[in-house]
């Protein structure tokens, strides 16, 4: 059935289609692309003899991978389109990380990691510009939520498979990776048959406005050379850098932390990976939607403040009840920061410029990627322990509460106006 026809059987907007869809596509780029290399590492470093400073420099190459994919990927979806460059995305991911599973070298891990990286940047990008053409100003933070969402549902079924999958031998983690990537290569055909450029194609408007359908313009370079003009952005992108560089330290090395500092097991550590998973479900759609009614400032203040907490509850050596907290906390607000952030970004520059301003902003928040991990894997090596990293990650989130209070209200309704 091609989306035309599935889009006049609805009883609802085809736009939530597209959110199932982006969905699928946050779960494979992000979720077995990105956070499932948390629950891998341990397994992985036992086999290849690798450092706490090679572990974290493994989630380095990715982050390095995604920025690259973040400078290149708007000149692709100018020329082709966002379906597509999704869709070829999602297949580079999946195949690097099927073709993982045969590593013998650190080296051979950060190559393929890298295209990983680039394959995930590369999808989840245009994937957030595609609620700004769908959804309406007062709907963008609750349709972000629930697309996010899809990194957690791909950590609950990491924290659940892989630690029984490693159990199998010492190359369990290698047919993990087999599988993760195969399966991230059939959601790129889904995503390919579901998405759609904008709502023009199916003859529609974006869910929750009113007025005439009508089709997008396809060449948006001129517009979108106007958004380095935008000061706000700058400030969206360096509060966008603090969340990047503190929640994947969080999100690379909690496992690590507790089985080899706390002592649990693996499959113990899995099972507290799926409840942040679980969790985080709730993350996007209700910040998200929080940020509709109450402005983007207050709930990005919310949501650092929590994880603020997070990140110091483990930074000491408090009893386990702490650690549970700190996981509650990060879980509840896993993914709340990028549905807030793209709908911030779209309200200050439009729906029609809000693709490229997301990647303007994603590239600042791509470094504070490349650096975190680096940083706090060093760190590590250095003090024996990755409390002095949590540390540093709650001072920064810290820090961006601070900045946060400096956004101002966007100039004009956006919405109507690109």
């Amino acid at each position: 059935m091609t989306a035309n026809r599935l889009s006049s059987k609805l009883p609802f907007h085809y736009g939530w289609i597209i959110v199932f869809a982006g969905t699928l596509c946050i779960f494979a780029a992000l979720g077995f692309g990105r956070f499932a290399l948390g629950m891998l590492l341990p397994s992985m470093a036992r086999n290849l003899n690798l450092s706490y400073s090679q572990m974290g420099f493994i989630s380095t190459s990715n982050f390095i991978g995604y920025l690259i994919a973040v400078l290149l990927g708007g000149h692709f979806v100018t020329k082709i389109g966002s379906r597509k460059v999704i869709f070829i995305s999602l297949l580079v991911a999946g195949i690097s990380m099927s073709l993982i599973s045969m590593a013998n070298s650190f080296s051979y891990v950060v190559i393929l990691y890298t295209l990983t990286g680039m394959g995930s940047g590369a999808a989840n990008v245009p994937m957030m510009g595609l609620v700004s053409t769908w959804f309406s100003r007062t709907k963008r933070g609750k349709a972000a939520g629930f697309i996010v969402i899809g990194s957690g549902f791909a950590i609950i079924l990491s924290g659940i498979f892989i630690p029984l999958i490693n159990a199998l031998g010492q190359d369990g983690w290698r047919i993990n990776w087999v599988i993760i990537g195969m399966s991230s290569s059939f959601i790129a055909l889904i995503c390919l048959l579901l998405l759609r450029d904008n709502p023009g194609e199916l003859g529609l408007s974006p869910v929750g406005s009113s007025g005439n359908a009508a089709r997008q313009p396809t060449d948006s370079s001129n517009l979108n050379s106007s958004i380095y003009r935008e000061k706000m952005l700058y400030l969206l992108g360096i509060i966008y850098f603090l969340f990047g560089y503190t929640y994947v330290i969080y999100a690379t090395f909690i496992v690590t932390a507790i089985v080899q500092e706390r002592g649990f097991s693996e499959s113990m550590a899995g099972g507290i990976w799926s409840w942040i998973g679980f969790l985080s479900l709730f993350s996007g759609p209700i910040f998200g939607t929080l940020s509709d009614k109450f402005g983007r400032k207050a709930g990005l203040i919310t949501v650092f403040s929590i994880q603020m907490i997070a990140y110091l509850l483990v930074a000491f050596n408090l009893p386990n009840q702490y650690l549970y907290i700190s996981i509650f906390c990060f879980g509840i607000v896993a993914w709340s920061i990028p549905s807030i952030m793209i709908a911030a970004v779209s309200d200050y520059v439009g729906a029609l410029k809000a693709a490229a301003a997301f990647g303007l902003v994603t590239f600042i928040f791509g470094l504070g990627q490349i650096s975190g991990p680096a940083i706090a894997g060093i760190l590590a090596d250095k003090t024996g322990s990755f409390s002095s990293s949590f540390l540093m990650s709650g001072v920064f989130a810290g820090l961006a509460i601070f900045l946060t209070l400096f956004l101002g209200k966007p100039a004009r309704d956006v919405t109507k106006k690109g």
